[in-house]
């Protein structure tokens, strides 16, 4: 007697339905789609974005104010008895430009006075910008006559390279570059009125 099992014959797979992904194949796809708030590069790149039109539209009035800052705080610094480490540099200075006949004292106060209304009309600006300018630039003229007037004191001996007052004066070529860039946007944008002649 032979006996003989059946198997069950089982329906084939559902072909149409697609089976689920796996949970953490489903949560990395999530993960690399979704970046938690805070995190995603477009929020930053938005952000720096922002903080660079923010300084271009006021790149002149920031270059102004730091100028203007930079020449508030050394006028300052002169109003005080060896408080400026310039202040024998500038008073020598302008000793031989007034052939003596200035008092240190006296010179020493109008550079003070000149440094401070300089950096004061850089900062406000407007009606006070293009006076504030032309004393800049004079004032300027002065201090680089040092390197001609106190060679001994701008350049080491035997040597073209400055010393470390030298270079005190040299890197104001920095605020002159600022200064002309100032400037030239000033009388761009606001020309002076041609004076219509007679006839």
């Amino acid at each position: 007697m032979s006996s003989s099992t059946v198997e069950p014959i089982l329906p084939p797979p559902d072909r149409t339905t697609p089976e689920p992904p796996p949970r953490e194949a489903h949560l990395a796809r999530a993960h690399h789609h979704h970046p938690p708030a805070g995190r995603r590069p477009g929020n930053r790149l938005a952000g720096l974005a922002n903080l660079a039109g923010l300084v271009d539209a006021h790149a002149l009035a920031l270059l102004r104010a730091t100028v203007g800052i930079v020449f508030v705080g050394f006028g300052v610094l002169k109003l005080f008895p060896s408080a400026s480490p310039a202040e024998q540099l500038a008073v020598d200075a302008a000793t031989k430009m007034t052939l003596g006949l200035v008092p240190e004292t006296v010179l020493l106060l109008s550079l003070a006075a000149l440094e401070t209304a300089i950096g004061i009309g850089l900062i406000v600006g407007r009606r006070l910008l293009r006076p504030a300018l032309v004393a800049f630039f004079l004032h300027m003229g002065g201090v680089f006559s040092t390197l001609v007037l106190l060679p001994d004191a701008m350049w080491q001996p035997h040597s073209p390279a400055p010393t470390m007052e030298g270079q005190y004066v040299v890197k104001n070529v920095v605020l002159v570059a600022v200064c002309l860039v100032v400037a030239a946007n000033e009388w761009v944008r606001h020309p002076r009125p041609r004076r219509r002649t007679a006839g």
